[in-house]
């Protein structure tokens, strides 16, 4: 059974329970194994910064939450009107280390000092001494005091030293201009005690995105990424690599991941900005080709297939002159026909599945069947689910302009428009249909009449 099975996240965070590094980890460790976390993660701490009577205890839990979302500033804040306590300060430090890597100010520049000294403090209040001599050392490296980081580190007995003592020695090597395949050795171990930490995923990535080694560069991105909060740089980098393939929308989603957390990131903001002009117009091109030739398919007459008599006089009967017009009519209907039996229902079958299509595929659309799922009958967590705005799915460029013209702003307006509402609209084709309908089944949903 996985952590994702034995974990109640929205309990973790809002609850009484034990709160501390090992529950931590396991937080960790679901986040990276079930998309579904994350959104848990968001209302769990969404439900904490509503409370009006937060305790100090509940103010760590609601800090780490807010932290590992990437909201570093927000979660400085609340950390240091929690407890006092060791946790609460070694998670001070982390959101200064955060804060100091994407540092926008003079002023932000200073947070890596003030990281070093919660993270020495907390050790004195109690946290692991080694996670927190690593953490201090992390912090004096990216303020660029590398032999000040290099004593910190000696503290460390590296026979028994955590992931993070290896991750930052393997960084600290590259630093030096050589060594390179003993920093990687470093970071192989690293990955060894922690197969998901995001500096040593983030480090081999960049080590083999320099070496052009592009597809183990990715699966290092990747998996950084799971990470919360994942590295800024992997996603920067993921979404260029993303780009080379010409995924714009997989790109588009890591910059906007990194916006999420700092919104004046200078590199983010221009390379979606570019990602999103380059991809429209790769995605209006490629798509506009997809959607003529999904309308040629349609467009054709039945009687340019090889059919039994009796299947094309059916055929001509019901006025069916084209695959669009199989493709909207259900089985039941040709079977009501005189002399249509299951030998040419066969026949039409295959014909269909030829060219892709299937009987019936738009026939709940046409008619309207299936009623639409109500949402002031949906209670809890199905209905915040619902009111969630349609920007949640991560929908392509393609598919969220459809909606953007049909008026289309949560996903419970989504849910309530069929298919050929869809198909309706300007230039959206198959494949943006099939990406709507694998986005809603993620979340157990599905399009009216499907």
């Amino acid at each position: 059974m996985t952590a994702a099975a034995t974990i109640d996240i929205r309990d973790l965070i809002a609850g009484t329970g034990a709160f501390g590094p090992v529950e931590i980890s396991r937080l960790l460790d679901t986040l990276g194994e079930d998309p579904a976390a994350h959104r848990d993660l968001k209302l769990a701490v969404a439900d904490m910064e509503k409370a009006a009577d937060r305790s100090p205890a509940s103010s760590v839990r609601l800090g780490v939450g807010q932290y590992l979302l990437g909201r570093s500033r927000d979660a400085l804040q609340t950390l240091k009107s929690a407890d006092g306590g060791a946790l609460a300060i070694f998670f001070q430090g982390r959101a200064h280390l955060a804060m100091a890597a994407t540092a926008a100010s003079p002023e932000d520049v200073k947070h890596s000092e003030q990281a070093r000294d919660c993270f020495l403090a907390a050790r004195k209040a109690g946290y692991d001494a080694a996670e927190c001599l690593v953490a201090a050392a992390e912090a004096e490296h990216a303020a660029g005091r590398t032999t000040e980081a290099g004593k910190l580190l000696g503290q460390v007995d590296a026979t028994d030293a955590p992931a993070s003592y290896w991750a930052l020695r393997g960084a600290m090597l590259c630093d030096t201009g050589g060594a390179m395949a003993e920093a990687a050795g470093a970071f192989e171990k690293a990955l060894e005690r922690d197969p998901g930490h995001p500096g040593a995923l983030f480090a081999m990535g960049l080590l083999n995105d320099r070496a052009g080694n592009d597809d183990d560069a990715i699966a290092c991105y990747e998996r950084a990424s799971r990470r919360y909060p994942a590295a800024v740089g992997a996603l920067v980098n993921l979404g260029l690599l993303y780009e080379d393939l010409e995924n714009y929308g997989l790109a588009q989603q890591c910059y906007r991941r990194v916006l999420q957390a700092f919104p004046d990131h200078p590199r983010a903001r221009l390379f979606l900005k570019d990602s999103s002009a380059t991809g429209d117009l790769r995605l209006d091109e490629q798509d506009g080709r997809q959607r003529d030739r999904y309308d040629h398919v349609l467009s054709l007459p039945v009687t340019d297939f090889e059919l039994s008599v009796r299947s094309r006089n059916c055929l001509q009967k019901m006025g069916i002159m084209t695959l669009g017009d199989l493709a909207r009519t259900s089985e039941a209907e040709l079977l009501e026909s005189k002399n249509f039996g299951e030998t040419s229902l066969v026949e039409i079958k295959d014909m269909l599945a030829s060219k892709g299509l299937s009987l019936g595929q738009f026939t709940a659309a046409v008619a309207g069947e299936g009623p639409a799922v109500e949402e002031e009958a949906v209670a809890g967590d199905d209905q915040e689910l619902l009111s969630q705005p349609i920007t949640e799915l991560a929908l392509s460029v393609r598919a969220r302009k459809c909606t953007t013209r049909l008026g289309i702003t949560t996903v419970g307006e989504l849910i309530r428009r069929t298919a050929e509402d869809l198909m309706e609209c300007k230039n959206f084709g198959v494949t943006s249909l099939n990406e709507v309908r694998e986005k809603l089944a993620e979340r157990g949903l599905k399009l009216r009449g499907d």
